[in-house]
């Protein structure tokens, strides 16, 4: 190995090793500069802050590039032009003590606030960028057909093209806000993180005074609907879905799920409202397979459908937890986050029949309006399982949860496990 390359190589095999950053973080601190600049690419010396790598996920790609030579482990991104092409905030949520744990308030905003430090060579990266498209996809042409939704030439076009401004958002954890958003000791949460990914990240254990942390995760995607401003505006009535992702699904219309079909009337619901002078918003999470992966989805199934007697609502998340440990993995304590930096305080409409995301929205002072279920004309006949066990585990959409009677009678017996 080169004398340049060892070089950037530090080890960190002891709590308190390394020199502390130039930059401090002040969390919840009102404005961008009283914050700090979150700094975690490995080139940045003694002015880097946080644990982890920008990029999320796709880190790994990056030293891949940089590994075959494809690329140099200097490059640094040139942001000119690359600023949000419509603003979000800031909001009063986004220096509301604990309010935004997962995610960086400020991070659409570095060329414009840390522009001076950028000039002078500091490497700091974007963590959300804001752009506009247009979605097309046939269930918003069928809807058009059958008079459901009509074209406006404003939202929705002639082609059955809907207008959206859309944000991508890569994770950035505050861990003292995770540590108290999950009720643990903040210090157990840093060693369970460092010892469940292999110890790749030793700073979780070796620095507690880097007090953020980029985990290598999916981040969030954000389709907003009519104008961006109105969606954190209480004065305009608004539509939401939180969808987490299921790439069979919502890319490749797997019909052993209701994913995408709940998706596209979501969709449909917040062009509808956009289109009545409110906002839509879809949040779209990269949490494939309840944050348990593809792989382990995929033997669920195989698992479901090969017990005796076929697959079951009442064994639904029992093989689930079989196979992976646990039901679901999701947490939605982490999901208002982005609702609260997009500065709502309600939501009007919300497209989900979900009690864990319900329930998660209320506990952070989140108002909610009308529940909105899926119509049942939208359910393939495959998903008829996984409706009644969802309606068994308590997803319901009159705001009462289910009674045990109720339970019992979809599923044919008490099911405490529920």
């Amino acid at each position: 190995m080169s004398a340049n390359r060892t070089s950037h190589i530090r080890l960190t095999s002891h709590p308190g090793s390394g020199s502390a950053s130039r930059y401090s973080i002040n969390w919840d601190a009102p404005t961008a500069r009283e914050r700090g600049p979150v700094i975690a690419t490995p080139n940045s010396g003694v002015n880097r802050n946080a644990v982890g790598a920008h990029g999320g996920a796709y880190s790994i790609y990056r030293a891949l590039a940089i590994s075959s030579g494809a690329m140099a482990a200097e490059t640094r991104p040139e942001l000119h032009n690359t600023h949000p092409v419509a603003q979000v905030g800031p909001h009063a949520q986004w220096h509301e003590a604990g309010k935004i744990v997962s995610l960086d308030p400020w991070g659409h905003r570095v060329s414009e606030d840390f522009a001076a430090e950028l000039a002078e060579g500091l490497d700091v990266r974007p963590t959300i960028a804001i752009t506009k498209a247009r979605i097309h996809l046939p269930e918003i042409g069928d809807a058009i057909a059958k008079g459901r939704l009509e074209v406006d030439g404003r939202i929705i076009h002639e082609g059955g093209e809907i207008a959206v401004t859309k944000a991508a958002i890569d994770p950035v954890w505050h861990l003292p806000g995770i540590a108290s958003r999950f009720e643990v000791d903040e210090t157990q949460l840093r060693r369970t993180l460092f010892e469940q990914t292999g110890g790749m990240y030793p700073e979780l254990v070796t620095r507690p005074d880097l007090s953020v942390f980029l985990p290598p995760i999916g981040g969030i995607t954000l389709y907003m609907f009519g104008d961006p401003a109105r969606i954190g505006d209480g004065r305009y009535s608004l539509t939401c879905r939180v969808h987490d992702e299921c790439n069979g699904s919502d890319v490749f219309g797997s019909d052993i799920c209701t994913c995408r079909p709940y998706l596209t009337h979501g969709i449909e619901e917040a062009a509808r409202q956009a289109q009545a002078g409110g906002a839509g918003l879809i949040v779209y999470n990269r949490k494939e397979g309840r944050a348990l992966g593809e792989v382990t989805k995929f033997l669920v199934y195989n698992a479901r459908k090969r017990q005796p007697g076929g697959d079951q609502a009442a064994t639904y998340f029992e093989r689930t937890e079989c196979v992976a440990g646990v039901q679901d993995a999701r947490f939605q304590q982490l999901m208002p986050d982005v609702i609260h930096w997009l500065g709502i305080r309600r939501i009007d409409r919300f497209v989900s029949m979900s009690n864990m995301k319900y329930d998660a929205l209320l506990k952070g002072g989140v108002e909610i309006g009308e529940r909105v279920p899926i119509p049942d004309y939208l359910v393939p006949d495959d998903a008829s399982v996984e409706m009644e066990a969802k309606k068994a585990a308590g997803y319901f959409t009159s705001g009462k949860p289910p009674t045990k009677a109720d339970l019992k009678r979809v599923v044919g017996r008490d099911l405490k496990e529920f």
